[in-house]
């Protein structure tokens, strides 16, 4: 017995010694990683810059090499952020080692607005005279296309299909599941449009959610065709016509329309591309990822004086509290804007919001920071894919509001959710509370019985409330009368083409536009930008990753399409209370 208990501590030592080194080879690995990620790169003559847009695309790079490992596979798949894309661009033009731009098109979709600003920043590019090509070796998806317009040529592998066919949106209902599993959802609401309750009351669309869904959607795919006609010298009613009939599952056909300019093999792309770089026959092209270039110094950089341009990136749900760097937590994020408010140098600021909305309060302090900056120095919000409800809360106070036409905004509506789950819990499971209150509604609301008349009512008249200050705030913020913002109001969603039309968006515009304009409404002419919040040093970056984003990569990577259930799940139960957020699950493809 002696002998085995020394054997079984031995063994239980050496696991912890194992550990314990595994654990430090793994810190030194990312943190040599982590130190040669700060190494400026070098590139040779006539590069060719190298775009995927097979990964979602964030708005601003993590800066943390761990947020690139695939858990299952751990390989790393490094994607640069939106900001680092438009960076790369401009400084690309002017590189005279770079020859030109390839697109490799995947099918992930990174959003119609990051593809619009991709899609205008290329324009740019090509202004240089140099090349841009667009190739796919599987499907060519809607989206990417949709950035490939700016290419001078876009071919596709001849065994290769294109997904050309409108727009769809899709939404998914659990109300009969939860009646199944014995959990009922108490829904107290305002806005007829507040459609992110409705897969817990309904199990098919109201006719005003289908009516608001088709407005914007329509009004997305009508810009995209527009742009896809003027790019392309097709008209509109050709385009249409493809569309309807599914013609990209013939490539010849799509050559012959004009949409595409044909079938190559990848050889024969590389000769093209050897062609237009001046490379000779039969030598290798030095393709450079955006993750390289974005550690190529910029020639003859130079500080621009001591103003400064703060860009300040908030993106992921609103709740309360600091946030994990995933979301924005509202404490964080008012503190923020509250040091950029009280910096001397930083003559302006740049709100970049992505965010489909969260919790109201946390809406309300960040919003309430952004109003005072903007009394001392000019805020322009940016928008992103999304700026919905919470997000247009947070939005509503700046100087000037600039979105794309495919941005989703509005939804100025709040809700609140409240899960009853007593028949779950006593007739199915068999498990029963008992409860002591001090008073006469000390355990409300509870998961364990439903909310009775009076707690409705004051749980209505709390939302109430929270309506009527979410539309002040954006009377106030946009120069309307309350009334008139309650019209467009209540919940409804609407495209960035739709809100310039009715007041919620001052113009068009991405931003290397926003801080343009920024410059212009703080009267600089030479400045720098700097990017908001700061990163996170390294290992506080990695014990989060290991804690918290790994997990749910893997969660991701296992439930594929059904991940958006969990990750909706997860959105709400974190926001907690009111919220004004708009529909999470909704699939627009």
């Amino acid at each position: 017995m002696k002998t085995f208990l020394k054997m079984l501590l031995a063994v239980i030592a050496g696991i912890i010694v194992t550990s314990i080194l595994f654990f430090v080879i793994m810190l030194s690995v990312f943190s040599g990683m982590a130190a040669a990620g700060k190494k400026p790169a070098a590139i040779s003559e006539k590069s060719v810059l190298v775009i995927k847009t097979g990964a979602m695309i964030p708005d601003r790079s993590t800066g943390n090499p761990l947020s690139t490992i695939d858990p299952l596979t751990m390989s790393f798949t490094q994607t640069p952020g939106l900001n680092e894309m438009l960076k790369n661009l401009k400084k690309a033009a002017e590189d005279e080692k770079v020859s030109g731009i390839l697109i490799e098109n995947g099918i992930m979709p990174s959003g119609w607005a990051t593809a619009d600003e991709l899609r205008t920043a290329l324009n740019e590019f090509r202004k240089s005279g140099k090349f841009v090509y667009s190739y796919s070796d599987y499907m060519l998806m809607q989206e990417s296309y949709f950035i490939s317009t700016a290419a001078d040529a876009i071919w596709i592998n001849p065994t290769s299909m294109f997904d050309f066919k409108g727009l769809a949106a899709e939404v998914t209902f659990y109300k009969e599941a939860l009646e199944k599993l014995g959990v009922e959802m108490q829904v107290i609401r305002h806005g007829k449009f507040k459609g992110a309750v409705e897969p817990y009351m309904l199990d098919r669309l109201s006719d005003e959610n289908r009516m608001q869904i088709t407005g914007y959607i329509g009004s997305i795919w009508e810009h995209v065709v527009k742009v896809i006609s003027e790019s392309r010298g097709v008209p509109v009613e050709r385009v249409m016509s493809l569309a309807d009939s599914l013609a990209g599952y013939d490539p010849v056909l799509m050559t012959d329309a004009g949409l595409i300019d044909g079938t190559l093999y990848r050889d024969q792309l590389e000769d093209s591309i050897r062609a237009a770089a001046g490379i000779d026959e039969g030598k290798k092209i030095n393709y450079v990822s955006m993750s390289k270039y974005t550690k190529v110094p910029v020639k003859h950089a130079s500080s621009a004086g001591k103003d400064k341009i703060a860009v300040l990136f908030a993106e992921g749900s609103i709740d309360m509290g600091e946030g994990d760097g995933s979301n924005i937590g509202g404490t964080m994020y008012a503190e923020e804007i509250r040091k950029l408010r009280l910096d001397s140098t930083v003559k302006a600021v740049v709100f970049r919001v992505n965010s489909r909305g969260g919790n109201a309060i946390a809406s309300d302090q960040i919003w309430r920071e952004v109003e005072l900056t903007d009394r001392v120095k000019p805020v322009v919000v940016s928008m992103g894919n999304y700026a919905a409800s919470g997000g247009y809360y947070i939005s509503a106070a700046a100087r000037k509001i600039m979105a794309s036409p495919v941005t989703i905004t509005g939804s100025i509506g709040v809700f609140g959710l409240i899960p009853n789950a007593q028949n779950l819990l006593n007739k199915k499971l068999g498990i029963t509370s008992d409860v002591v209150r001090t008073n006469a509604h000390s355990d409300s609301p509870s998961l364990t019985r439903p909310l009775n008349t009076y707690e409705k009512e004051a749980l209505q008249e709390n939302v109430e409330r929270t309506y009527s200050t979410f539309t002040g705030i954006v009377a106030e913020g946009r120069g309307m009368r309350q009334e008139a913002v309650d019209s467009i109001g209540q919940g409804h969603v609407w495209s960035g083409a739709d809100a310039l039309e009715i007041g919620l968006v001052d113009q068009f515009g991405g931003l290397n536009d926003a801080i343009r304009e920024a410059a212009a409404l703080a009267g600089l002419e030479e400045y720098r930008t700097i990017e908001k919040p700061e990163a996170y040093d390294f290992y506080t970056k990695l014990m989060k990753q290991l804690m918290g984003d790994m997990t749910e990569r893997a969660v991701i990577r296992e439930l594929g399409d059904a991940s958006g259930y969990y990750l909706r799940l997860k959105e709400i139960m974190s926001s907690g209370g009111i919220m004004a957020i708009m529909p999470y699950h909704l699939e627009i493809r």
